[in-house]
């Protein structure tokens, strides 16, 4: 990588996820900056724009969608390329909404590192600019409490169906099945945090008008 490039920027709350992104990046010659979520990305981008930021969705205090929305309505940050990886927003509707609200690549969960590299690669061998008119707020907030919504419903359905299940099997696979609920419990939580500070947003609109 050509040092006049600049850095990667990886926003990844995941610690091994983002362990391998940072060395895989790294051995293959790229100056690369990490963050655990969407808030201490942007802290990142204030001191230096990096030239791509590659970012999860399901993140604390500040998500994906809530990263890319404030990197596209900055205009000093408006044309950094965005790479999205998750395994949670794989939808069409999603894909489709993240699109829409500036991000430049989409890439699923496990991630396939011959594809990513390569995408890293086309996008800094051909200088791409994310080239979009960023959503106006209420537009971003309205859209994204949809997404959310949903997500959280199929969140809650999957839940009590584990949940339902719960004993089922052997002990063994019962202990793995136990975590697997867990993490879908922390996963809905954030998701109701999250929704929780969108109506917030989307209620400041109500009292302007």
């Amino acid at each position: 990588m050509n040092t006049e490039q600049g850095y990667l920027l990886v926003v990844e709350d995941d610690p091994d996820i983002r362990k391998m992104l940072d060395t895989t990046l790294t051995i293959k010659g790229y100056r690369v900056v990490t963050a655990t979520n969407g808030r201490e990305g942007l802290d990142v981008i204030q001191k230096e724009h990096p030239s791509i930021v590659i970012a999860d969705i399901m993140m604390p205090k500040l998500d994906g969608f809530g990263l890319v929305h404030r990197i596209r309505i900055n205009p000093e940050t408006r044309d950094i390329p965005v790479v999205f990886i998750t395994a949670t927003y794989i939808t069409p509707e999603d894909v489709k909404f993240a699109l829409k609200i500036g991000a430049t690549r989409f890439i699923q969960k496990p991630v396939d590192m011959e594809v990513f590299l390569s995408t890293i690669d086309d996008l800094l061998t051909r200088g791409v600019k994310a080239v979009i008119e960023p959503l106006r707020e209420f537009g971003f907030y309205s859209e994204y409490r949809k997404r959310l919504e949903l997500k959280l419903e199929q969140k809650n359905k999957q839940i009590a169906r584990d949940e339902y299940l719960l004993g089922a099997f052997p002990e063994e696979r019962d202990q793995s099945f136990r975590a697997a609920i867990i993490q879908s419990i922390h996963e809905r939580d954030e998701l109701k945090l999250l929704l929780d500070q969108i109506y917030i947003e989307l209620e400041k609109f109500v009292v302007k008008k």
